[in-house]
């Protein structure tokens, strides 16, 4: 563009079309203008990776309710809920009926303890439950053990103080702390067997010809023994906690 400082009417007019011409840029910018800027892919994931799913068909398993070996009556129903739900999470097991499961699994709960990790002369300030569950799939045809694995988890919790006018009920919500905590670890070595059980699936552990992966010793997977100390208190020793 030339210019002409003869003619300012013609200056005045390059000027008023190069403003409507900026104007019509920026309102087709701010109304789209028939362009769309899109995403792909899951995008970022918080605390880190996308969890594992499972690439080929889900194994056909029968899961009856764990064995329970630890002094905690009725978990076994809690940590089979959750060991169920996390296979299905991952979508790597399918459980029917004994008729149609190509594969029985079978485990138990070999042991919870309990560790004072802080406190004072008479009390518990901090504790660590510990939780050992045991896991093995069997051909549901010849009995051969396909699969073994043990998991191990823990979770941590803070113990309130309890009073001498109301340790009762500060000892009724220790033990809800402490169930808590419990539950938070079963739930953590579910998953962690979740991911174990995954991978052996991705290497044809349980195709019809798989071949056999047995990491747990023998004397674990035939006696589900207890091999974790007794499901303690809240105490240290001299306490006058229960």
């Amino acid at each position: 563009m030339l210019f002409n400082a003869s003619r300012p009417g013609w200056l005045l007019q390059q000027m008023r079309c190069l403003i409507g011409k900026w104007g019509v840029m920026l309102l087709c910018l701010s109304a789209g203008c028939g362009y769309q800027f899109t995403v792909e892919g899951p995008g970022p994931v918080v605390g880190g990776s996308a969890g594992l799913v499972a690439q080929g068909p889900p194994v056909r398993l029968v899961f009856p309710v764990l064995k329970n070996n630890s002094f905690e009556p009725n978990l076994e129903f809690k940590y089979t809920r959750y060991v169920r739900q996390a296979l299905q999470s991952v979508g790597s097991a399918e459980f029917v009926e004994d008729a149609s499961a190509d594969f029985v699994m079978e485990g138990a709960i070999l042991g919870i303890s309990l560790r004072s990790l802080a406190f004072t002369r008479t009390q518990t300030q901090e504790s660590r439950v510990t939780v050992r569950v045991l896991l093995r799939v069997k051909d549901r045809k010849t009995g051969k053990v396909r699969w073994s694995q043990t998991g191990t988890s823990t979770a941590e919790f803070f113990v309130g103080a309890t009073s001498t006018s109301d340790s009762e009920r500060g000892l009724q919500f220790n033990r809800v702390l402490q169930d808590r905590a419990v539950e938070q670890a079963g739930q953590q070595v579910a998953a962690d067997l979740a991911d174990q059980f995954l991978g052996a699936q991705g290497q044809g552990v349980f195709d019809r010809n798989g071949k056999t992966m047995v990491p747990t010793p023998v004397s674990d997977v035939d006696e589900f023994p207890e091999t974790s100390a007794p499901y303690g208190d809240l105490s240290p020793p001299g306490s006058q906690m229960p």
